[in-house]
């Protein structure tokens, strides 16, 4: 069963971080409706969750290329950047948030980590 999820992983990681990535500027450019409800900062963990996301699949699309590992991290913490910056100029429903910023980029070295420590058990097992 695991080396069936591996496999499809391994397959369709790039399919997998293109739809994330695409998911990510749509909700995060799309209108959305209005909801009274407030959790404090809640949002951040969405954030932080979404980034976790991107950054994994990506590292996970490169990892036979470990040299990438750090551009595709740079990448998505521009990327997270990008969203931010264009919230607040191109749509106005929408505010940019450098704490939001901080959440992507927070979920980004998340997923780092955790790409990581996924990588070190597959070597040694291997």
């Amino acid at each position: 069963m695991l080396k069936r999820i591996k496999s499809l992983l391994l397959h369709n990681s790039v399919f997998i971080a293109i739809i994330i990535t695409i998911a990510i500027a749509y909700l995060s450019l799309m209108k959305m409706p209005k909801v009274e409800v407030h959790f404090g900062n809640s949002d951040k963990l969405y954030h932080i969750i979404a980034y976790f996301s991107l950054a994994f699949f990506w590292l996970f699309t490169f990892y036979k290329k470990p040299s990438l590992k750090y551009f595709v991290i740079i990448a998505c913490i521009i990327y997270g950047i990008i969203i931010e910056y264009l919230q607040s100029t191109i749509t106005v429903y929408r505010t940019g948030d450098f704490r939001d910023a901080i959440a992507n980029t927070i979920g980004i070295l998340l997923g780092l980590i955790v790409f990581t420590q996924i990588l070190k058990k597959i070597k040694v097992n291997s």
